[in-house]
């Protein structure tokens, strides 16, 4: 027994519902199935990540995330006032440690201003206006544009616009297999589909595969640990974020403002051991172990990143006093004693390219035959969602 669908959707995260949104938008008499296995939404990515809006500063100007950060953050604030969803407008201060960081800094302004964002370079005294907590080192880098939003409310919110286009959103259903113009899954059998898009995050790459998509990635995880901190609601305004290292696409730890006016720290970038390592054994899964130590030595051996820096960098990051410790370099009145309440551990679907030994700093979308596959969506995959839809939908209709 089988059912159809002009399109299928593999995995109902923030992207796999902003790609069923787009292209319901656009063909509003489709039939449009969202497949995700988690019986709730927003279980993984979506839901544990800072949920900062970036401003899209960070990335080359050539690059999809620079075409599409700026242009999905203000998609993403006209959703939220339209479905009523929280947005707190913090903006956020990148802060330099050393005058050995203040080139890197030089050229996220230049980023900024490439990119179309608006940027500001300010001094300390700027800085003590804007965030009395933070320090730096001469200059510092202010993005009036950054906000946030609860990512489990802006995903719930999505998800209810899918549902009101007509679109179907099957939860507690795995797929497990899936080709041109089939899909297999858990709870309704086989559904056959016009096309398929593949947006599964930590398997995008695995679905890509039987697909004979993107045989040259492997998805290299990577955990990320954030703690809340006991201070009132307001005390940091502002989000406070260090000079990233430009060879890792990771942007080290930093503070961020919730929704609800928390402090909070994080997060790491630690090699995950399996897909879906939040934490203990649960879910350990040893074939993904394998695959990942098979894939981790080329990782290492890469001339392109400074893995063995990451490295020492990253595994103290365990220890929840070395963590803080990091954040006290931005915010000298952070202590450990104030940040104990540990947060959702969230894991980053990175993907890695083998033959270069590359990790992709980039989003990568692969066609194949009546499908569309999204390997990398990381951040600012969350910001950029309903921009990278659009885009998506509109190249596969091209």
């Amino acid at each position: 027994m089988s059912r159809s669908a002009d399109v299928v959707v593999i995995g109902g995260g923030i992207v796999g519902l902003a790609l069923a949104d787009a292209w319901l938008a656009r063909h509003p008499s489709n039939s449009v199935v969202v497949v995700e296995k988690e019986h709730s939404l927003a279980e993984h990515a979506s839901g544990r990540n800072s949920g900062v809006l970036h401003a899209g500063f960070y990335y080359a100007p050539d690059s999809l995330k620079a075409r599409l950060t700026r242009q999905g953050n203000a998609m993403l604030q006209e959703f939220c006032r339209e479905h009523g969803v929280r947005v707190r407008e913090t903006g956020k201060v990148v802060v330099a440690q050393s005058a050995e960081e203040l080139p890197a800094l030089l050229e996220l302004q230049r980023r900024g201003v490439a990119n179309g964002v608006d940027v500001e370079l300010i001094d300390e005294q700027q800085l003590r206006e804007l965030e009395p907590l933070a320090r730096t080192h001469q200059s510092a880098l202010w993005s009036p544009t950054t906000g946030v939003a609860n990512p489990t409310e802006v995903v719930e919110a999505l998800a209810s616009r899918v549902r009101s286009r007509g679109g179907e959103i099957l939860l507690g259903s795995s797929v497990t297999g899936a080709g041109p113009g089939w899909v297999m899954t858990s709870s309704e059998g086989r559904i056959l589909a016009g096309h398929v898009i593949n947006a599964a995050g930590l398997y995008a790459d695995v679905i890509a595969h039987w697909f004979d998509v993107g045989t040259e990635y492997r998805m290299l995880p990577f955990k990320g640990l954030y703690w809340y901190g006991s201070w009132e609601p307001g005390r940091l305004q502002r989000h406070v974020y260090p000079v990233p290292d430009a060879r890792n696409p990771f942007l080290g730890v930093h503070l961020t403002v919730t929704v609800d006016g928390r402090a909070k720290i994080g997060p790491t970038a630690i090699p995950a051991l399996w897909r879906e390592d939040y934490g203990g054994m649960h879910g350990w899964n040893a074939g993904e172990t394998w695959e990942i130590a098979r894939t981790f030595p080329r990782f290492l051996t890469s001339d392109a990143h400074d893995v063995p820096g990451l490295m020492r960098s990253e595994l103290p990051k365990y220890s929840r006093r070395h963590l803080v410790q990091q954040a006290a370099s931005l915010v000298p009145s952070v202590r450990a004693q104030d940040f104990k309440q540990k947060a959702r551990v969230g894991v980053r679907a990175q993907l890695f390219h083998l033959p270069t030994k590359r990790l992709e700093m980039d989003f990568v979308v692969r066609q194949g035959q009546n499908s569309t596959h999204i390997l990398n969506a990381v951040s600012p995959g969350w910001t950029s969602s309903l921009a990278f839809a659009d885009y998506v939908i509109d190249a596969v209709m091209a």
